[in-house]
């Protein structure tokens, strides 16, 4: 009889903390969730490229949860440059490596309401993002590829550890 009780103590606990283990994956959400801070860009359009590294003069985050993102970007020049600055947001979709952004919010208001899809692939801390910015009644039609770096926090730090 004690061994029945003792097999049923330890079923249910490995039970409950599989359970445990289930919810916390949940909560975190998938790998793409997080605060992302864009290291460069690369715009190629009309046949010309543009690459911008966010690293010197410019800062750009872009922070995901479970169904929403978020953008902010600005210089660095400490409001000598307050040209330097956008802002948005909306819901999103993440359907195995397709991310598609719907704008809802932007300070460049002719881009609300538009539609962003891109191929992502996150390789450790490193995600990239690459695919077509069109903008319907505007000349924005170009292809895209952006490399993010996932930001630690020192809330995220202690948890791992």
């Amino acid at each position: 009889m004690r061994l029945k009780i003792a097999v049923a103590f330890i079923c249910t606990l490995v039970i409950s903390c599989a359970q445990e283990t289930k919810e916390k994956i949940e909560q975190a959400g998938p790998p793409i969730n997080g605060t992302w801070k864009l290291l460069s860009g690369t715009l190629i359009e009309n046949g010309d490229t543009t690459i911008t590294d966010y690293t010197k003069d410019r800062s750009f985050i872009k922070i995901i949860n479970n169904s929403h993102f978020a953008f902010l970007h600005h210089g660095l020049e400490n409001g000598k440059d307050s040209a330097v600055f956008s802002a948005g947001g909306g819901a999103y979709t993440l359907k195995d490596s397709v991310y598609t952004e719907h704008l809802e919010y932007c300070n460049a208001r002719d881009w609300e309401g538009n539609d962003f899809s891109f191929i992502v692939s996150i390789h450790q801390d490193t995600l990239v993002q690459q695919g077509i910015e069109k903008v319907a009644g505007s000349n924005v039609n170009r292809y895209n590829i952006e490399t993010y770096i996932r930001v630690k926090t020192p809330l995220a730090e202690t948890s791992d550890k």
